[in-house]
């Protein structure tokens, strides 16, 4: 049975090897497949490829991603052998093999100063790229998808990737992170849109409710029954409406929407909380988190415990 799962897991596990010319944007692609939900390592010596696959079926992973390439040194000799016991270990794999004109690698590599990898064994740039041309030629010659990205965008390159490699109903669906947060304990950093609602009704005066969070229905209750929040809420989502579907469009892969009032125990919850809800309804892929609601209770208890 402990077999069987196994297997079940190397076939339904993505498997695919970034590799190619050294500026012809394997960071990007690399970017781009995280985006995806792929699990990246850069730069992985060939021969360990089939015990960390075997590693990530174990993990149940479902999608994985490696950069292989010249850096390796001698080890990428081994690729080759490394693909083949790959295969015959029961995972299926691709190979995205990214490519670029000379003149548009001798370019970049100029504009950014870095240093080739074959730079110690040849004389020049020019020289040291034709090598890396030449040693990849075979693997070249195994690629499932070559993109030559001389004149592509980095636009272009996420659409070539999500076309070839990506599942479409899921690629197409932009993740969402709905935050909670207080003002008084600093505003996120990794957020796109910050919504402050410190002008609502505050429930932490009312001495009923003040002790609960935006998690409990009395405390929703209060925020959600008041004149403005309605008035507000509806600007909100007339706005939000608009904007995410065309930040789906754009190819935003995350969008992180702020909730903030003075502590992030309760208007800022209950917000957050209904926003996830509403959103999903639309059918958009949701999570939501409440960044302050531990510390926020801590600090009530601490208060409590002072009073008596």
């Amino acid at each position: 049975m402990a077999t069987a799962k196994r297997k079940s897991a190397k076939c339904a596990m993505e498997f695919i090897i970034i590799t190619g010319l050294s500026g012809a944007g394997k960071g990007l692609a690399t970017s781009h497949f995280e985006d995806f939900g792929f699990y990246c390592v850069d730069n992985l010596p060939p021969t360990l490829i089939p015990t960390f696959a075997e590693l990530c079926a174990r993990g149940g992973m479902g999608r994985v991603a490696v950069v292989v390439d010249v850096r390796g040194g001698r080890f990428f000799l081994d690729l080759s052998d490394a693909l083949a016991e790959l295969a015959s270990n029961g995972f299926a794999y691709k190979i995205l093999f990214l490519e670029a004109d000379d003149e548009a690698l001798m370019q970049r590599f100029q504009e950014t100063r870095r240093r080739h990898p074959l730079s110690d064994e040849f004389p020049d740039l020019d020289t040291s790229i034709k090598a890396e041309r030449a040693a990849l030629a075979e693997l070249r010659e195994k690629a499932d998808k070559i993109v030559n990205t001389s004149h592509v965008t980095p636009r272009e390159l996420r659409e070539e990737i999500q076309k070839t490699f990506v599942d479409s109903q899921q690629s197409t669906r932009m993740q969402i992170r709905v935050e909670s947060f207080g003002f008084k304990h600093g505003v996120p950093q990794d957020v796109d849109m910050v919504f402050d609602v410190r002008f609502l009704p505050n429930p932490n005066y009312d001495k009923e409710i003040g002790h609960l969070d935006g998690n409990c229905q009395p405390v929703i209750d209060y925020v959600m029954n008041a004149p403005l929040t309605a008035r507000f809420l509806k600007k909100l989502t007339s706005l939000l409406f608009f904007c995410v579907p065309e930040f789906e469009k754009e190819g935003k892969s995350y969008l992180t929407i702020a909730i903030g009032c003075t502590g992030g125990r309760h208007r800022s919850v209950v917000l957050a909380n209904w926003l996830g809800e509403q959103l999903a309804e639309r059918g958009h892929q949701v999570r939501v988190r409440h960044r302050d609601l531990d510390r926020s209770a801590k600090a009530s208890a601490r208060k409590l415990k002072s009073m008596n």
